[in-house]
């Protein structure tokens, strides 16, 4: 059950990327160039994501498990510390540069898209650097007591 949920969730996701135009890198591109020819839009196709997702999480809070009665891990960390500020400035970088980010990529891999494909190598090269960093910081740097 919880595969058929995953895989009708993906399709759903996939579907909604490929309607929104996010899966263009040159759509992409024009909403982020504010100083050039703009184009606006993306910001209606995330208001309507907003609009979709802040009642569906707020359900999902009240209920506390998935549609499969699994219990619900969200998030509890609220801070903002530094690796989530450089991890969100890369983030932008790379979409500014690529007008790519991580779900329209994997939609693009769907359609052999040369410039998905290398995307998501260098994401997953990105992936695993930082976690044998994390691991080897982890046995160098002293723990908190």
């Amino acid at each position: 059950m919880r595969n058929a949920i995953s895989l009708c969730a993906g399709l759903i996701f996939g579907l909604g990327i490929c309607l929104s135009g996010l899966s263009q890198p040159h759509k992409v591109l024009g909403f982020l160039d504010l100083a050039g020819n703009w184009d606006p839009s993306l910001a209606f196709v995330m208001a309507g994501a907003i609009a979709v997702a802040a009642p569906a999480f707020a359900l999902a809070r009240r209920r506390g498990a998935d549609w499969t009665g699994e219990p619900l891990q969200l998030p509890r960390n609220r801070e903002i510390d530094a690796p989530l500020v450089l991890g969100s400035a890369i983030f932008g970088v790379g979409w500014g540069l690529a007008g790519l980010c991580p779900g329209p990529a994997l939609v693009g891999v769907g359609f052999f898209s040369p410039l998905a494909l290398a995307f998501v190598a260098a994401m997953a090269v990105g992936v695993l650097a930082t976690r044998r960093w994390r691991l080897w910081a982890s046995r160098r740097l002293p723990q908190d007591a």
